[in-house]
C-alpha cells in the first residue's frame, strides 16, 4: 500500500467513529491492516485536521495534553463518556469501556 492510500485509509476509518464514541490508534491500525499506532498517529498529526480527530485515543483513553481542551470540549459536546476527575486535566480520559468503537466490528 502506498502512503497516499495509507493516509486515505486511516483518514476514512475516523470518519466512521460515530459521535459520542473513541476508538484508538491501535484499533484503526488493525482495520487499515498495515502500520501501527505510531504510524496512525503521524497520519491524524499531518493530515487529521478535517476529521473528527478527537475520537481517536490512546490505549488508556487519554490525548496528548495539547488538544484535551478541544478534545474535552467536544466529549462534552456529543455526550461522550468520560472518567477521572473534571478538575484534573491530568486524571481526566475517556471511559474506554463505555465509549469505545472498534472499526473492526462493523
Amino acid at each position: 500500500m502506498n502512503t497516499d492510500e495509507y493516509v486515505e485509509r486511516v483518514l476514512a476509518m475516523v470518519e466512521r467513529v460515530p459521535a459520542g464514541r473513541v476508538t484508538t490508534y491501535g484499533l484503526i491500525a488493525e482495520a487499515v491492516g498495515c502500520g501501527g499506532p505510531r504510524q496512525v498517529g503521524r497520519v491524524m498529526a499531518r493530515h487529521g485536521g478535517p476529521t473528527p480527530w478527537w475520537r481517536v485515543v490512546r490505549a488508556d483513553g487519554s490525548l496528548p495534553r495539547s488538544h484535551r481542551l478541544e478534545a474535552f470540549s467536544r466529549y462534552r459536546e456529543e455526550s461522550t463518556a468520560l472518567r477521572g476527575d473534571i478538575f484534573d486535566a491530568s486524571t481526566l480520559r475517556v471511559d474506554l469501556g463505555a465509549a469505545l468503537w472498534d472499526p473492526g466490528e462493523g
